[in-house]
């Protein structure tokens, strides 16, 4: 798969990079225990199963519209009854849905591309664990909680595009 992901201003990534931490100091999943290079806190605007170069060149003229504010909101479960996602909401704003159109557009005819990043159906959102065992989730609110759990302020400051078959990632119009 192919994503194109909006990238945390230093203040949210630490702060995001801090409640990973916080939940792998409780003995949790988190996305602290990712060791990839490219691992970092992101905001997912786009996925297809391939990216074309004149995809890419369209994605490039989209990096205009950065920086956009973030605001990191609640704590939010993503899945079934015994595993769940962990992540925390991104509060949708005029200036982030126009962006995630462009970047829609700009992916137009590229195949594969994901249902729920469509425009309408877009959740945006950071991840802070996977396959958490939902009887741990009170656990992980609270590591959350003392970690600094309050609304976060941010600003996308970059936009990545992330190639998983060849685990490689870049900075678009870099």
């Amino acid at each position: 798969m192919q994503s194109v992901e909006l990238l945390l201003d230093e203040v949210a990534h630490d702060a995001v990079v801090r409640q990973w931490q916080a939940l792998a100091d409780a003995g949790l999943p988190s996305q602290a225990r990712h060791q990839g290079a490219t691992n970092a806190p992101h905001v997912t605007i786009g996925l297809a199963s391939s990216i074309e170069d004149s995809a890419e060149a369209r994605l490039a003229a989209t990096v205009r519209a950065l920086p956009v504010p973030v605001t990191i909101g609640a704590p939010v479960l993503f899945g079934g009854a015994r595993r769940v996602v962990l992540v925390r909401m991104v509060v949708v704003t005029a200036e982030l849905l126009a962006l995630h159109r462009a970047v829609s557009a700009a992916l137009a005819g590229c195949p594969g591309r994901v249902d729920q990043l469509a425009v309408g159906q877009w959740v945006p959102h950071v991840t802070l664990a996977r396959r958490l065992e939902a009887v741990t989730v009170p656990a992980a609110l609270q590591a959350l909680s003392e970690a600094g759990g309050d609304v976060l302020l941010g600003r996308a400051t970059a936009m990545r595009r992330w190639d998983s078959d060849a685990k490689q990632a870049w900075t678009v119009g870099a």
